[in-house]
């Protein structure tokens, strides 16, 4: 066990709510920086074999997610929710493996839907990693306020590039390879 530090046999990746309503809102140069992260992490779990579980907030109302972030999701298919929280959406719940103890966030809004789900997901007995540059608000404070909050409530925050080395661990093998280029 590497205390702080995820792995592959422990992880689950939780993308919430990147969806084309929310983007046409949001800040442009954040809204790249954020589908970027969130399709590394994506492609990484891919490779890695992280169980990863996607989200959409009222897709009638909020739309879908875009095409270039879930051709990068091997087929995983939105679970529909009108909760903020993910955990307070028992089609998510049942996703959630109960031998996964680390859940890496990333997604749309910061403030709300990645706020609530990380508080509940800690008060489950997750360990939760936000990656700070995979999530997003329309309002750079609102983020801000929300990472401090998840900071000071217990979440580790951390960002893609430390994420998906921490689930390589080592600088070896064609997962490395492909994965080093992601990240260039």
């Amino acid at each position: 066990m590497r205390p702080n530090l995820l792995t592959v046999d422990l992880s689950q990746l939780l993308i919430v709510d990147v969806q084309t309503r929310l983007i046409d809102v949001m800040p442009p140069e954040a809204v790249s920086a954020c589908i970027k992260n969130t399709g590394i992490l994506a492609q990484a779990a891919v490779l890695l074999s992280v169980p990863i579980i996607l989200t959409e907030q009222y897709p009638k109302g909020l739309g879908h997610t875009p095409a270039e972030l879930l051709e990068q999701l091997a087929g995983v298919i939105p679970v529909e929710k009108t909760a903020f929280s993910c955990v307070a959406e028992a089609k998510v719940k049942r996703q959630l493996s109960r031998d996964r103890s680390q859940i890496v966030l990333a997604g749309m809004e910061a403030h709300i839907c990645i706020l609530q789900t990380a508080m509940d997901l800690m008060a489950a007995g997750k360990q939760v990693c936000v990656a700070e540059d995979a999530i997003i608000s329309r309002q750079p404070a609102n983020k801000a306020n929300a990472i401090a909050r998840m900071r000071e409530a217990g979440c580790m925050i951390s960002n893609t590039e430390s994420i998906v080395f921490e689930w390589l661990g080592k600088a070896e093998g064609d997962a490395f390879k492909t994965i080093s280029k992601l990240i260039r």
